[in-house]
């Protein structure tokens, strides 16, 4: 039997048939017609006796190189070059399908962990799945969904388009959960229905569960937009029942005074004519409230759901309600944070606590929730919760005071809701980040400078040229957001049955999903403002010259997303992109392409959208002056933090002035950044790194912020870029009032 030798060494009969059929297709695609059944039949047994006379066995690749010789010789060169053109293909996507699978195998395997996202397990059975199928899915969605100019402007570093494996399926990004309707109404899931919460301690549970299924249906964060406010009537709830007990344990009244009910305020004047009843109902309330916050944190620490055993990554914002109920939800959810979770009472990692500062509310002595202000700042202080809102930032202007929905909210990374052009305004609730892309404006200034060195002296100058460079791409970026929005659409309400289905998405008409996604942001995000300025003036945005420029680009993107919004009625905006794994993918990419360049590619990480570099030496207070002069250009979310020591515990005074100085100069979203090392066998917290000072032990969790949320240990959980640019991070000190 005549043998061949396979690509991989295997040996396979001969089959002359093969030959046949590969230069038949060679003909076909010439002639666009099979006219030369003799030529390809001549010729494949002259290659059937040059094997069976030959002294080895001939591999694969030599067959071709005999088909392709008998081609050139005879009169039909024409189809020789077509066979070589068509033999290069095959082999370009045999090599394709072969990195493919190694790349497959590294990560079924856990040999190519990457830590793309910092809060997901990547060596676990879960992480390993999720890796594999999103290599898989990445893939198709290149392949076989986005336009040839999103596959090109992605492909080249050009425009990133953020999760692919959720573009593959149609999923949208993030949502605001509108939990008050869903605890007075109750819900319905796949298996059963939910009844409405009937105290506070179900509301929190309830709580929890929602925002993991929510997290099912998309790919992106899940947040609480007033918590507080949210969890009134069931404060009242349970504390009508705990009443209704101190008066028979504690009054001894048997009989229930018909003018209460469980829908007035827990201070009304009715309870208090029983004040032994009274103050046990007080207590009662406080403890099972207290519980019911616990019972949520370990929840949402614990409830592991996507691949790679990720926790949803939730959000909740609250600290604006006076009212004595909303006042005891705030103060517990931040002592359950400073007290920490289980036995070494941990730092929290999940929700990131978002604390909503506003004026005559909580922001200074005298204001009704000044107090639960400063017990936020020494949450800070300890555990890096919470973080802080602007509810009087100046780009969530026409909101309504008397109505906490629409409220300035976030999600931890920095997402936010604007406006909204289809009739929702500044509500935030059922509202969320639909898709991002981030255009990667290093490589469109090294494009524009390259191309600008080429043109003839004396025409526009390099900026000049990178502006015309960027307003194309930000062109492009639109279109590749209304393609992929428009695949969304074209997904079934049945895709993300629990949200459509119980309204978790505001405005859906019952047939047209499009009807509630359009309330949703298309996020046109950027990176590396910083080093784009290096390339073309060499200066960033700390200097006058740099930040001048600055101005000028994110104007452009204001611009161009506030006439997109118009033309196209969607809510288009400007979005500073928290880029975890892509300021490391990114500048990977970078280098290999332009090598190492000083201020600019000589690290392993662009600066995040338009941060002053973490290597800057200033003082706080210089940094949110830098930073403010751009958030305002930010509609779809943006942050400003601070990095300072693990002494702030002791400062509480410093860190609201802090606080407020952000907020009196606009910062929409701010946070603070302090060490916070836990060593895992004594539970002793603070700055020491590698070495607890108590105890010795070496099994440290040395907690960071990676975008806006926190993770685990950054040094294992974080990529390679992000770990560079945690440890290049220099604290901001300076004389603090």
């Amino acid at each position: 039997m005549l043998q061949v030798k396979k690509r991989n060494g295997i040996l396979v009969p001969f089959d002359k048939e093969r030959i046949i059929n590969a230069i038949n297709k060679a003909f076909i695609e010439v002639d666009r017609a099979l006219y030369e059944d003799d030529t390809a039949n001549d010729i494949a047994d002259e290659i059937k006796y040059a094997v069976k006379t030959s002294n080895d066995v001939v591999s694969v690749e030599k067959i071709q190189d005999m088909v392709e010789d008998y081609l050139m010789k005879s009169e039909r060169r024409d189809v020789a070059k077509e066979y070589i053109r068509y033999r290069y293909k095959r082999e370009i996507a045999r090599k394709g399908q072969d990195d493919f699978i190694k790349a497959f195998s590294a990560k079924i395997q856990g040999s190519d962990i990457e830590n793309q996202n910092a809060n997901v397990d990547e060596m676990s059975f879960g992480g390993r799945v999720g890796a594999a199928s999103d290599l898989q899915m990445k893939k198709y969605a290149l392949d076989y969904l986005v336009s040839n100019k999103s596959r090109v402007n992605h492909e080249n570093n050009r425009i990133y388009i953020h999760d692919l494996n959720a573009y593959a399926v149609g999923m949208h990004n993030c949502l605001s959960i509108p939990f008050d309707d869903l605890l007075a109404k109750g819900f319905n899931t796949r298996q059963t229905d939910v009844r409405p919460a009937g105290s506070v301690n179900t509301a929190f549970q309830l709580v929890a569960v929602i925002f993991q299924l929510q997290s099912l249906q998309q790919f992106g964060g899940v947040s609480a937009t007033h918590l507080d406010w949210t969890m009134v009537p069931y404060v009242r709830k349970s504390f009508y029942k705990h009443f209704n007990d101190g008066l028979v344990y504690v009054e001894h009244t048997l009989s229930m005074d018909d003018r209460l009910n469980s829908t007035l305020p827990i201070d009304s004047e009715i309870y208090k004519e029983y004040p032994s009843a009274y103050q046990y109902a007080i207590d009662m309330t406080e403890r099972e409230t207290h519980q019911a916050v616990e019972g949520m944190y370990h929840n949402l620490n614990t409830l592991q759901s996507r691949s790679g055993n990720q926790l949803p990554f939730t959000s909740i914002n609250y600290g604006t309600c006076t009212l004595p109920e909303g006042r005891m939800v705030i103060k517990a959810l931040l002592e359950v944070s400073i007290e920490g979770l289980g036995r070494l009472h941990k730092t929290s990692i999940f929700p990131c606590g978002i604390f909503q500062c506003a004026k005559g509310i909580n922001r200074a002595p005298g204001d009704p929730n000044y107090d639960l202000f400063r017990i936020a700042l020494k949450s800070t202080a300890l555990r890096l919760y919470p973080n802080y809102a602007n509810v009087d930032w100046s780009g969530n202007a026409g909101y309504d005071k008397n109505d906490p929905k629409t409220y300035f909210s976030t999600m931890g990374c920095r997402t936010a809701n604007g406006f909204d052009i289809n009739g929702l305004g500044q509500q935030k609730d059922g509202r969320g980040n639909i898709c991002p892309v981030t255009i990667i404006m290093p490589t469109l200034a090294m494009e524009a400078k390259k191309y600008w060195e080429t043109m003839p002296s004396g025409d526009d100058s390099c900026v000049e040229t990178f502006i015309d460079f960027l307003d194309q791409a930000i062109n492009d970026a639109k279109d590749m957001l209304l393609e992929r929005f428009e695949y969304i659409c074209s997904q079934p309400a049945e895709s993300a049955k629990f949200m459509y289905e119980n309204g978790l998405m505001a405005g859906y008409d019952g047939i047209s999903t499009r009807s509630a996604l359009k309330h949703g942001t298309l996020a046109m995000g950027q990176l590396g403002l910083a080093e784009t300025l290096q390339i073309l003036i060499g200066k960033d945005h700390t200097t006058e010259e740099g930040m001048k420029l600055a101005k000028r680009i994110e104007q452009l993107f204001k611009d161009r997303c506030a006439e997109y919004k118009e033309k196209y009625q969607l809510n288009f905006g400007v979005y500073f992109t928290p880029a975890e794994n892509l300021c490391y993918t990114a500048m990977t990419k970078f280098k290999n392409k332009y090598g190492i360049i000083p201020n600019v590619s000589d690290k392993e990480y662009f600066t995040n959208s338009i941060h002053v570099p973490v290597w800057k030496q200033m003082s706080p207070f210089d940094k949110i002056d830098i930073e403010s002069q751009l958030t305002g250009y930010s509609s779809a979310g943006c942050i400003t933090y601070v990095e300072l020591d693990s002494g702030m515990e002791n400062n509480i005074d410093a860190l609201e002035t802090l606080v407020n100085y952000a907020m009196n100069h606009d910062i929409p979203y701010f946070a603070i950044n302090v060490p916070n090392d836990t060593c895992l066998k004594c539970g002793y917290t603070g700055e020491f790194n590698d070495k607890c000072p108590m105890c010795g032990s070496e099994d440290i969790q040395q907690l960071r912020r990676v975008t806006g949320y926190l993770t685990g240990n950054y040094k294992t959980a974080f990529n390679k870029g992000k770990v560079a640019e945690t440890q290049a991070r220099i604290k901001h000190v300076g004389y603090m009032e």
